[in-house]
């Protein structure tokens, strides 16, 4: 049955640099990358190709020693230009060389009726050598699924409600046979429901309100409501030694289109946001791509952060970065590397926070839209003991309690304080509101490891 959540906790942040709903002509980036940090959980990957090789997208070009039957691949076709390292011979980077026009490795197609005589099991070991996998991620831990469990549902948020985060309706049109197909092969999946979350308050975007054989249920509230991490906690909530599985829309667009046309077509449109961008528009690429020539041109100042993801949990790239295998967004901000005397106490039209007496005027107006830097107004201190934490944390835990305990390493009140609901996304607000300045996120995965490791 259908569920409507309200969630009252959290906080929106409005900035400028929303995408237009228009596609950028800009030429197409020669350089793409796989990097197996990307993915997390995965600790120790065996290459597959080496420098000067040859490949398509969708040749294996390597697999994790954990979960071997899990392929990673090429996004692109072309040559392997470099295996980039780092200490103790760490694998960074794969990075290729695309050709002009791309080769597909091809697998056997179907139609739209094959489909239903597909078994579970055809699927999954389909989709494992695919390199499409890895889009599927299990929770607790936020990790690669494991292909030999069977989660109690599986989870789909059809809207984000980071900043500036993509426009599903624009980035997903025409693809409701793909999506559609993507649902009624994951349904094979699970004994349990495919739930569809979308956003109450938006208009429903053609490619969901179709879907079929799901549960789609409405969600409600400021951000963090669009993370799959809460809806799980308001929806179906998990008990230890349950697994849920979770996937974004562009990933079961990817199943869909693999089994349509036979080919892994990694090919998205990546929303280009920020103050910092002249024309903040979408831009057609493939997963990896090199953002060098997809920003040239189009930046106010020299002086950013470009961010592959959206300012709370994405990654500094820099301006020759590589976009990530998760994200879907190019962000591009000020640099904030400046010392701002009383900064932190003095009222201004100019910041956002959730602390009146810090960003009153931002009360006064809500949806007025902000110019934020990456400067952290504060200095990293002891736990001060405000709230806040918990007022933009919609779940029943007590985050600041469990962030001591990770860091006490102690095992059992991690457990009982709620590490096995949560990744680091869940909690990225917290680190935003945070007057501690805290790497919260980077703790949360530390506790996760420790889980994972005990």
């Amino acid at each position: 049955m259908s569920k409507f959540i309200t969630i009252k906790k959290g906080f929106d942040i409005r900035l400028v640099g929303k995408a237009e709903n228009t596609l950028s002509q800009s030429a197409q980036p020669e350089l793409f990358a796989v990097k197996p940090t990307d993915f997390p959980g995965l600790n120790r990957p065996k290459l597959l190709v080496n420098q000067g090789d040859t490949v398509k997208a969708g040749t294996p070009l390597f697999y994790d020693k954990a979960l071997e039957q899990v392929m990673y691949v090429a996004p692109v076709s072309g040559e392997v230009v470099e295996v980039e390292r780092g200490e103790k011979r760490k694998i960074l980077a794969i990075k290729i060389l695309a050709d002009k026009e791309v080769v597909f490795e091809t697998q056997p197609n179907h139609s739209v009726s094959d489909l239903k005589n597909l078994s579970g099991d055809e699927v999954r070991a389909q989709l494992v050598k695919s390199g499409i996998w890895p889009m599927i991620l299990q929770r607790p831990y936020g990790i690669v699924a494991n292909p030999e469990d069977r989660p109690k549902s599986i989870f789909i948020s059809a809207f984000d409600s980071h900043p500036l985060s993509p426009d599903y309706a624009f980035a997903l049109k025409g693809e409701e046979q793909n999506f559609q197909a993507g649902l009624s092969l994951l349904k094979k999946l699970t004994d349990g429901h495919v739930h569809l979350n979308i956003d109450a308050n938006a208009e429903v975007a053609q490619v969901f309100a179709q879907a079929k054989e799901v549960q789609i249920n409405k969600i409600k509230g400021p951000h963090p409501a669009g993370n799959v991490g809460v809806q799980i906690h308001h929806i179906d909530p998990i008990n230890k030694g349950e697994i849920v599985w979770t996937i974004d829309p562009y990933g079961v667009v990817q199943i869909g289109k693999y089994f349509l046309s036979g080919k892994y077509d990694c090919s998205q449109l990546v929303a280009i946001t920020g103050s910092e961008v002249n024309k903040p528009q979408y831009y057609k690429t493939f997963s990896g791509a090199c953002i060098d020539k997809v920003i040239k041109d189009n930046l106010k100042q020299e002086h950013v952060r470009c961010i592959s993801g959206n300012i709370l949990t994405g990654e500094n790239i820099g301006a020759k970065g590589f976009l990530g295998f998760y994200h879907h967004s190019i962000t591009v901000i000020p640099e904030g590397d400046y010392h701002e005397f009383l900064g932190w106490i003095k009222p201004s039209t100019k910041k956002l926070s959730i602390q009146r007496a810090i960003g009153l005027l931002s009360f006064l107006n809500p949806k007025k839209e902000y110019k934020l830097d990456t400067n952290l107004h504060g200095e990293h201190r002891a736990f001060v003991q405000t709230g806040l934490l918990e007022k933009v944390t919609p779940m029943d835990i007590l985050p600041t309690f469990l962030l001591k305990a990770i860091l006490a390493e102690n095992y059992d009140e991690m457990e009982a304080l709620g590490i096995f609901e949560v990744i680091e996304e869940d909690m990225a607000l917290c680190e935003f509101v945070d007057v501690s300045k805290h790497p919260i996120q980077s703790i949360i995965r530390d506790g996760i490891n420790l889980m994972i490791e005990s």
